[in-house]
């Protein structure tokens, strides 16, 4: 078979020296700018905010970078695309006004789609949730893996990812926003003396303080706000600690388990509930017997 008789080789070999190098070199242009483009995008941002990227910075610069590189690399590869058909001679007027109606029609049949990203956007320009804090979003609790215009992903304690769209997203708890505070309940018993309590407290607190390990993630010494409450048998003195972002439980473990050795050096009492009968009293002031039976199996000789 002739394949001459039915290819025009010179002409396509006509158009391949012309359009279809520049395809090739379109091709080649996109592969090397994608890389480059995330680059530049993740320089930019770090030196954008601030000479110092410390961890709240560097949440924020994440975020952002990822969302901007997003956009940027459809961008770039929406545009190799029309040149790319440009060249094959397909005029593009028609497939973009096409493209335009139904993004239109898919817009207004989409609303939840377009709520999503409205408030996503709000979300990323009022610096609502970053990459790497911890939030409670809708019942839902966790590390923030990834922010979009679209949706928010967190992923739980138990390794669980929940994907949460941003239009469904009403009030949000940020437990990592710039520094932390870890709430201490510490509960005694009645018979110690609060003031000796609140000074061993104290001392816990210069100790852990004094660790290499924990001292560079607390910002400010242990706040001691009093007895906060009666409970039916402890006393409760209620503190607090200011630490860095996210670093709030892995001090408060320390302090916790210090803090139980420090009560058990000095017999301070912490009480299980436990309950105290009051048998009453007759008029004449004499209270009522009480009949106690006990039962236990005989010791064996």
């Amino acid at each position: 078979m002739n394949f001459s008789e039915y290819f025009d080789w010179q002409s396509l070999m006509d158009w391949f020296m012309a359009s279809g190098i520049r395809i090739l070199g379109i091709f080649v242009l996109t592969i090397i700018a994608l890389p480059v483009v995330r680059f530049i995008i993740n320089r930019l941002f770090g030196t954008a905010l601030g000479i110092r990227l410390d961890s709240e910075m560097k949440k924020r610069a994440d975020t952002l970078s990822s969302l901007v590189k997003n956009i940027v690399q459809v961008v770039i590869l929406g545009i190799a695309l029309i040149m790319i058909l440009k060249e094959l001679g397909i005029d593009i007027g028609p497939i973009l006004a096409a493209a335009g109606i139904v993004g239109l029609a898919i817009g207004f049949g989409s609303q939840n789609l377009v709520r999503d990203i409205i408030t996503g956007f709000f979300i990323l320009l009022e610096d609502q949730i970053r990459v790497g804090d911890v939030v409670n979003i809708e019942g839902k609790g966790g590390l923030v893996e990834r922010v979009t215009l679209r949706l928010t992903v967190l992923r739980d304690l138990n390794g669980n990812v929940h994907y949460i769209p941003n239009g469904f997203i009403g009030a949000v708890t940020n437990m990592t926003k710039e520094f932390s505070y870890y709430i201490f309940d510490v509960g005694v018993a009645y018979r110690e003396n609060t003031d000796d309590v609140i000074k061993l407290l104290k001392e816990v607190d210069e100790e852990i303080r004094g660790l290499e390990e924990y001292k560079s993630e607390i910002i400010e010494p242990l706040e001691i706000l009093g007895v906060d409450k009666f409970a039916d048998s402890a006393v409760i003195i209620k503190a607090r600690m200011k630490t860095k972002p996210i670093k709030q439980w892995f001090v408060g473990r320390k302090f916790n388990a210090m803090m139980k050795k420090k009560f058990d050096e000095n017999n301070v009492e912490i009480p299980f509930p436990h309950m105290t009968v009051y048998m009453g009293q007759d008029k004449d002031g004499s209270a009522p017997p009480v009949n106690v039976m006990m039962q236990g199996k005989a010791g064996k000789e």
